[in-house]
């Protein structure tokens, strides 16, 4: 039986799960020799699955498709899918017959009644943990715009602190931006029930910024 490798990390950025991939990789190397599974693809991926449309994933079901493979080595179930769509298609090829096995050193996983129930319970799990995720992440937003604490990243001029979750002036830029006399704003209401405390120094900030927190307050809930 032929199989696929398949590695993802959740973020595009460099700085970021750095290890992740290479991680992934060794272990599921090692766990490919063990079990004496046939690689006969690559593939590694650094977006998240929350959303459908990874160009990687869709190779590899592609191969998939055409008879190529016939199985999948990955560290989890929520390295292939966290959205219905995706787990959706994993399933489905099962199904078919197109996906006759799936390996993973942290999951067990057969091609019966059984093992695609758990497969189910899995793919749901993922994905309800991303939705609980982003609704206790707005919340947090929220209750930043209610201790008037700016609920983003800094702006122009200021820079994030990560040991106090606040932003302070920004040593460097802010003295490229220094507002002259009368030109100091201070916004401190945005609709009815929307409330933040921000300063936003000089003319040329004051539209740009106004736009973003109107959009982020308006969109929060």
């Amino acid at each position: 039986m032929k199989y696929i490798l398949y590695a993802r990390k959740s973020t595009e950025e460099d700085d970021r799960q750095v290890l992740s991939i290479e991680a992934q990789f060794v272990e599921l190397k090692e766990f490919a020799a063990k079990e004496k599974l046939e690689i006969v693809a690559s593939f590694q991926e650094a977006k998240t699955a929350k959303e459908p449309g990874r160009i990687k994933f869709a190779e590899m079901l592609a191969i998939l498709e055409s008879g190529k493979a016939d199985g999948i080595i990955s560290w989890h179930p929520d390295r292939l899918a966290r959205n219905s769509v995706d787990g959706g298609k994993i399933i489905h090829f099962v199904d078919r017959g197109l996906i006759k096995s799936l390996k993973f050193p942290t999951f067990w996983f057969e091609p019966t009644p059984q093992g695609l129930f758990m497969l189910n319970i899995a793919f749901g799990q993922s994905k309800y943990f991303v939705d609980n995720l982003r609704e206790n992440v707005k919340r947090g937003l929220r209750q930043k715009i209610r201790n008037g604490v700016w609920p983003g990243w800094a702006p122009v001029g200021y820079i994030n602190n990560p040991k106090t979750r606040g932003i302070d002036i920004d040593p460097k830029k802010s003295l490229s931006y220094m507002p002259p006399e009368n030109t100091h704003f201070i916004l401190s209401q945005i609709g009815a029930k929307k409330r933040v405390c921000a300063v936003i120094s000089g003319n040329h900030l004051l539209s740009q910024t106004f736009k973003k927190i109107y959009k982020m307050f308006f969109t929060l809930d």
